[in-house]
């Protein structure tokens, strides 16, 4: 089954691989449908350190899927915060600060890294560092240049590093951070037998300006149900399940494909899109939007606006179909399925 919307991240080798790590990107040199959206999976081994850096054109929100990281800061003016991620907690940091992430737990450490940009540009501290000569980092900090003499430079990044004995964990690290966001532990905004939505968008978490999150979950019976983003993308993790979903393209292609744990979608804004779980096990998506506030048109309230007279005529039905609808007024969000899972032909 090929699909211009769908990528196997799970089944590409990473990018980048040290001792003390890796990662694996999707961004539009390889996932050519994304735009103005990317995507990294990074794996952090015990003590590992991803080292200070920045991204020149990016915010970047960060997912931790499995363990524990130290995640500290630097940015104008003289900001500086250091705060613990856990398991289920997402993490922003803005285009342009310095950053770091460490594991400090006993096992590796997973993390999805969604970027506001299809390539995202990365300076690390370590090249950096390396392109001044003794003299310029000397008179910077007001110090013989033979300071300096033993320093090896290289023009490529450490990118991770691996340290003798982990960060010891201050009581402030704990403290809430305005960086910081409990995803795994929100309200749902929508919880029903079908499944569960939570969100952490701007109305919650002030702080984001370009980017959403929402941790979705589908029962076995569960269906999101048929909609669209009017003004923002959609990228799409799965994490654990399997899973369909169907898309409509202007021309008139209708895509449908199935999913899996590992697998990533990216849908244009405006697009018309369902997904449905296939199992009886849960379908979990973490699903990223390229704007704070996402906002979405779903079938069950939008088709039934318009009278029954004037969808028959449009869709060609008989007289009484959508006499059978029940009517709403705020869509469902998530529906129950009741009907067997169709073929695809």
């Amino acid at each position: 089954m090929t699909t211009s919307h769908l990528f196997r991240l799970s089944q590409i080798k990473p990018q980048n691989q040290v001792k003390g790590g890796s990662r694996v990107k999707a961004t539009k040199s390889n996932f050519p449908a994304l735009q103005g959206m990317s995507f990294y999976k990074l794996i952090l081994q015990s003590k590992a350190i991803r080292e200070p850096h920045w991204h020149a054109n990016a915010d970047e929100l960060g997912y931790c899927l499995k363990g524990q990281v130290l995640v500290s800061l630097y940015g104008t003016g003289n900001l500086k915060e250091t705060f613990l991620v856990n398991h289920g907690e997402v993490f922003f940091v803005p285009s342009g600060t310095l950053h770091d992430v460490e594991n400090v737990g006993e096992e590796a450490s997973e993390l999805i890294l969604q970027f506001s940009h299809e390539e995202p540009e990365d300076f690390g501290l370590s090249s950096t560092f390396g392109m001044f000569s003794d003299a310029v980092l000397g008179n910077t900090w007001n110090v013989s240049s033979d300071v300096f003499h033993s320093f090896k430079r290289s023009t490529k990044d450490a990118f991770i590093a691996i340290k003798k004995e982990a960060t010891p964990i201050s009581e402030a690290a704990c403290y809430a951070s305005k960086y910081r966001f409990n995803l795994a532990q929100s309200t749902p905004l929508v919880v029903n037998e079908g499944g569960s939505a939570r969100m952490a968008r701007q109305n919650v978490w002030p702080i984001l300006q370009r980017q959403a999150l929402y941790a979705l979950e589908l029962t076995g019976v569960g269906m999101r149900e048929p909609h669209w983003h009017p003004e923002t993308a959609e990228l799409g993790y799965v994490h654990q399940g399997k899973g369909r979903m169907s898309i409509l393209s202007p021309s008139g292609n209708i895509d449908t494909y199935e999913m899996q744990a590992g697998d990533i979608y990216f849908i244009p804004k405006a697009y018309p899109h369902h997904i449905e779980n296939l199992t009886t096990d849960p379908l979990r998506l973490l699903i990223f939007f390229d704007q704070p506030m996402p906002s979405d048109i779903g079938f069950t309230a939008s088709v039934k606006s318009y009278s029954n007279e004037v969808l028959t005529a449009v869709l060609h039905a008989p007289q009484d179909l959508f006499a059978q609808l029940p009517t709403y007024y705020e869509d469902l969000f998530i529906v129950k399925k009741v009907n067997p899972v169709d073929d695809v032909k």
